[in-house]
């Protein structure tokens, strides 16, 4: 059998063999269990990723009196992205308040950063709600 620790790709496909073949002694539940837990993070660091680069977009839209082309298509993309995420697992719907308090204040600063204006420049809380960040239509007012 593969041993997962010195490869890791073997034992996958043995394991996936295994499971197919319903060959439970050849089974690592140890391990597989591990993985699979790793999975469902794995979607939900992609949410919260997918969730900081649409805010980041959005707080610039909404700080910089000429949105660039590349933010707007950031923030599509960001959208589709968490859609798709969402859709493969829903379950991740109720996660995402929790995902937002984490993106909001890292959004924050990479905006801070790359508009050089101060962070305090931006409100401490989302000023938007999570049926705004994933309306297709929904951007913020610009400044005048």
């Amino acid at each position: 059998m593969a041993d997962y620790d010195r490869d890791f790709y073997a034992w996958t496909l043995a394991q996936a063999e295994a499971l197919r073949a319903k060959d439970w002694q050849a089974l690592d539940p140890e391990h597989l269990a591990e993985e699979i837990e790793g999975l469902g993070k794995s979607d939900r660091r992609a949410l919260q990723s997918h969730l900081r680069i649409l805010l980041l977009h959005l707080l610039k839209v909404a700080h910089q009196r000429q949105p660039r082309l590349s933010w707007l298509r950031s923030i599509r993309n960001s959208r589709e992205a968490i859609e798709l995420v969402l859709g493969d697992s829903p379950s991740l719907r109720r996660e995402l308040p929790d995902c937002l308090a984490w993106a909001y204040p890292k959004a924050c600063r990479a905006a801070a950063e790359e508009t050089r204006l101060p962070l305090a420049t931006f409100p401490e809380q989302c000023p938007w709600n999570l049926d705004q960040l994933q309306d297709d239509d929904f951007l913020p007012e610009r400044p005048a």
